[in-house]
């Protein structure tokens, strides 16, 4: 049940985070009936925000559940450590996206510029890394031996 929660939410994040961009109303996206909302910035912005939230939490969830429970039965495996590299870039460059946005904090245009660009990066070297590690079969976790 988590990881269908965790993948539904990675492939909303990933609509939404696209959505932000003009891209949908330019490739005709929302034009597709049902996807009218896509074009709008802020219904995205929200959804995003909601999603990014939930993404906290889960990983909260799963962190706190291994280190309590699973450590003794599960190890991680190579390719769980450079998804938790990859999503933890998205994480650091989600929240410094988030506080640009706050009036009170300044960045400049070209840090501004920095952190869209690796927030992209780090969200398409993810989506990357996932799909060789799913085509792979390799997972999160492996019993650990004893």
């Amino acid at each position: 049940m988590i990881y269908g929660l965790y993948l539904a939410l990675m492939i909303v994040m990933a609509f939404t985070g696209f959505g932000q961009m003009p891209l949908f109303a330019r490739y005709y996206i929302s034009a597709i009936p049902g996807l009218g909302w896509s074009a709008d910035f802020y219904i995205t912005h929200a959804i995003h925000y909601m999603g990014a939230a939930l993404l906290l939490a889960l990983v909260g969830y799963a962190v706190l559940s291994y280190f309590l429970n699973e450590r003794r039965t599960l190890r991680l495996t190579a390719s769980s450590y450079v998804r938790i590299f990859f999503l933890g870039g998205l994480v650091l460059t989600g929240i410094l996206r988030v506080l640009k946005n706050k009036p009170e904090i300044f960045f400049s245009p070209g840090l501004v510029m920095f952190i869209d660009l690796a927030h992209l990066g780090f969200m398409f070297a993810y989506l990357i890394a996932a799909l060789i590690f799913i085509l792979m079969k390799s997972g999160w976790a492996v019993e650990r031996n004893r």
